[in-house]
């Protein structure tokens, strides 16, 4: 088995109408940052991975807390794709600076 390191996109929109949506987007969000993910942007967020197998991991593990509506999608790109990624207004995070294709990082 080859493993490769890859990035999981976690991008959603959902619905912020009622105090009931807003709640849930609150407990999505929550659960996004307890599962180890960081906000790109708003409503993209990512995680590092070490293989394709542990994205389905996390995969099953969003699936149990999903909101009732608005839209949530997933999307593995390799470690280099994200690092070809180019910010056309703005400039990249210091975390994205600081981690970049580091599987390791120490402060």
């Amino acid at each position: 088995m080859k493993y490769q390191s890859m990035r999981l996109l976690c991008m959603f929109d959902l619905p912020m109408e009622t105090s009931s949506d807003k709640r849930q987007y609150r407990i999505f969000r929550k659960e996004l940052i307890k599962n180890g993910f960081t906000m790109l942007q708003y409503s993209i967020y990512y995680r590092t991975l070490p293989n394709r197998s542990a994205g389905k991991r996390y995969q099953h593990a969003l699936q149990s807390f999903l909101p009732q509506g608005g839209e949530v999608r997933l999307l593995a790109v390799s470690e280099k794709q994200f690092a070809d990624m180019q910010v056309l207004v703005g400039h990249r995070s210091y975390q994205e600076v600081l981690v970049g294709s580091k599987t390791l990082v120490t402060i």
